[in-house]
């Protein structure tokens, strides 16, 4: 019996924390470099990763989040996330990762589509200029879902 082959990588992306925009973005751009297509569709807080204003400002979760192996109110004191976020950051550029504006060049300039949910720019109330200039398009769900309509297509949501 023969194995389906990836063809095709979707990535929806719902949260703009660093962690999350980067194991995205790096799933993207792995896909590329092996030959594979791949899209990433940003919605709900996600979006933060593509306005204009806001991508440069990401940070690390660090309340509630079970791989900082910390306390709840340890991750919540002053200061602890901005931290957190410079220790990351730091780490990023020791392994030459770009900043994530230069990465959604790089993913851009792959081939890598980058998608906006609608409905979510509509609730946050955000204009097509408030957003990257590399972006491919704001779709709705079902538009994202007919990208998916490909054999060897799979789905991952962060």
């Amino acid at each position: 019996m023969g194995k389906t082959k990836v063809k095709k990588m979707l990535f929806i992306l719902s949260k703009a924390t660093l962690e999350n925009v980067y194991a995205a973005f790096i799933m993207a751009n792995g896909a590329r470099m092996e030959g594979i297509d791949s899209e990433i569709f940003f919605t709900f807080f996600g979006l933060e990763a593509i306005q204009k204003n806001k991508l440069k400002d990401l940070r690390v979760a660090t309340v509630g989040n079970p791989a900082m192996h910390m306390p709840t109110m340890l991750g919540g004191l002053p200061g602890m996330e901005a931290f957190a976020t410079k220790m990351m950051k730091k780490e990023m550029e020791k392994l030459d990762m770009p900043p994530v504006d230069e990465f959604l060049e790089i993913l851009s300039d792959s081939g890598c589509k980058l998608w906006a949910c609608k409905l979510a720019v509509e609730m946050f109330k955000l204009k097509e200029k408030d957003l990257i200039d590399e972006l491919d398009g704001i779709l709705t769900i079902g538009d994202f879902y007919g990208q998916a309509d490909v054999d060897g297509c799979q789905i991952v949501y962060i």
